[in-house]
């Protein structure tokens, strides 16, 4: 069994949703978690999750959105985290890479929502890039009250980082980059995380794990960023596997 911690249902194009459902499923993935990133798409995630009972879906406005954050933002994610399918808000965080809104603001942003998740009891699901300094400061002022945590999804930071979301309760999210010939940062990362805080992600329609890179990412590649995990961990599949399946069940404990 595996469950997909993070990918974008309502991006993907190459094939018919009802064919990738049939794909995820006989891959083993029992449980999928389209993500909310801008003001545009959070009805759809709610409504995939409505109409599939294997999806569920969280909440959130990503940093390159965060400029397009205001008050119908807030009162959506508010409101929806009572929802049993709404596992968390996110993706929410920093990203000084685009800087495609304002940093003052993303810092605002990132602030407002993690608060939501405090104040609902919810874990977080994290993006951040380029911005380590100001996302460690961030979480320092949240860590205590946030008691679910969370995940630093698609993690591709500093080893610094690593260790200090990880000493402050956190799980580490890795997808296909892991498997690029030019990522050993993020293969590292890897090796340093406890198995105990690994979850598994695509990201998918981004980020297509090796081999099938060039096509359209999609959650039934997941066994892929498992195998290469197992493979950086020396540890047996089946082993990871099991302990993984435990790691997103506890993070997202929606998904019981």
């Amino acid at each position: 069994m595996l469950i997909e911690t993070h990918c974008h249902l309502d991006y993907l194009k190459a094939e018919p949703l009802e064919e990738i459902r049939k794909k995820i499923s006989e891959a083993g993935i029992t449980k999928v978690i389209t993500i909310g990133v801008d003001p545009l798409n959070l009805d759809k995630v709610k409504e995939l999750s409505d109409e599939f009972p294997e999806v569920y879906f969280t909440q959130g406005i990503h940093p390159h959105d965060a400029k397009e954050f205001s008050e119908t933002e807030f009162e959506k994610i508010s409101t929806r985290a009572a929802l049993p399918k709404m596992v968390a808000v996110g993706e929410i965080g920093l990203d000084y890479h685009y800087n495609n809104s304002p940093q003052d603001v993303q810092k605002e942003v990132f602030e407002k929502q993690l608060q939501i998740a405090c104040d609902k009891d919810l874990p977080v699901v994290i993006h951040t890039r380029e911005a380590d300094e100001d996302t460690k400061a961030i979480l320092k002022n949240f860590s205590t009250h946030l008691k679910r945590k969370g995940v630093v999804h698609s993690f591709t930071s500093s080893l610094e980082l690593a260790e200090f979301v990880l000493s402050e309760g956190f799980y580490l999210g890795f997808n296909g980059i892991i498997t690029f010939k030019k990522a050993e940062n993020v293969q590292e990362a890897v090796r340093i995380t406890p198995v105990e805080r690994i979850l598994f992600e695509t990201d998918s329609p981004f980020l297509t794990p090796v081999p099938h890179r060039g096509k359209e990412n999609a959650p039934y590649y997941l066994p892929f960023v498992a195998a290469k995990i197992a493979e950086l961990k020396n540890i047996d599949i089946e082993q990871l596997k099991n302990q993984v399946l435990k790691n997103s069940l506890t993070c997202f404990h929606k998904l019981g």
